[in-house]
């Protein structure tokens, strides 16, 4: 099938249900609008409105496929309930409303990271800035291809070595939640697209990502890949599932090689473990 068609209605509310980790809502409101009765912290939401409706979710117009397809992110700490208005056609309107499940996030302390990662000076600081902010500019896309419908695989095998969520300390002082999944392998690994898409970024020398590469998949929904040794793909590339975009490292701020494999809907982190965990 070719990768800019969805599979029909049936399997994609199986697969959204799936990667929520929750069971198919009954119908809410009418038969119409589907979605998940419950999802976890960190999950990717696929559901089903009628085509051609109008989907707000937060004040945000949500994007819906041709075939009413619409996709969401819930972030890390979403307490919930979450709450999506949708407009049909017609004017009628009808709400939408997934119970989220919350999840346990221990430390982890991260000992041996270079002291100006952790603390930089005034002029890595703005580097930092400066490069951070061309990739929260690259997952602004949104595309209307459906990369995102045909399953994802895991870019690299290994141990994992860190988790989404949890929250981190490097050398003793507290940072940021860790936004993704770390695959331990060794350097020279190859890495594969997880899901087609588009290449929107790509960058050899990040101050503290190293080598990163973001793949766009449509609707908002991205991967990246960050501490890469070396990048196989550039901006604009269209890539394959289980193409090979680039290589394991350990650049930027990493102990050690391994792949930060991270997902996003827009700006909202998703878990990856959870969309491997569900796929079909």
């Amino acid at each position: 099938m070719p990768s800019h068609r969805l599979r029909p209605f049936a399997f994609l509310l199986a697969f959204g249900a799936l990667l929520t980790g929750g069971a198919p809502a009954a119908a809410q409101g009418a038969a119409d609008v589907r979605f998940p009765a419950q999802v976890q912290q960190g999950s990717l939401v696929i559901g089903k409105v009628p085509a051609g409706a109008r989907v707000l979710y937060r004040d945000r117009a949500v994007r819906v496929s041709d075939y009413g397809t619409v996709v969401i992110g819930v972030g890390r700490d979403e307490a919930g309930p979450v709450q999506l208005q949708i407009t049909r056609a017609d004017g009628t309107r009808d709400t939408a409303s997934i119970a989220i499940t919350p999840r346990d996030w221990p430390v982890e302390r991260i000992n041996g990271v270079p002291p100006a990662t952790v603390n930089p000076p005034a002029a890595i600081a703005e580097r930092i800035r400066r490069e951070q902010a061309q990739v929260t500019a690259a997952r602004t896309r949104d595309d209307a291809r459906v990369d995102f419908g045909n399953g994802f695989i895991r870019p690299v095998e290994g141990r994992i070595s860190g988790r989404f969520g949890r929250a981190r300390s490097y050398n003793g002082q507290p940072g940021a939640p860790h936004s993704g999944m770390d695959i331990a392998a060794p350097t020279g690994t190859p890495v594969k697209a997880p899901a087609a898409g588009i290449v929107t970024f790509a960058a050899p020398d990040l101050y503290l990502t190293g080598g990163t590469l973001l793949l766009d998949h449509g609707h908002g929904v991205s991967s990246n890949f960050l501490h890469l040794s070396r990048i196989d793909a550039k901006v604009g590339d269209r890539v394959e599932q289980a193409q090979v975009i680039g290589a394991v490292g350990a650049t930027g701020r990493a102990t050690g090689p391994h792949l930060h494999w991270g997902m996003n809907w827009l700006d909202v982190r998703i878990d990856p473990q959870l969309v491997l965990e569900r796929a079909p």
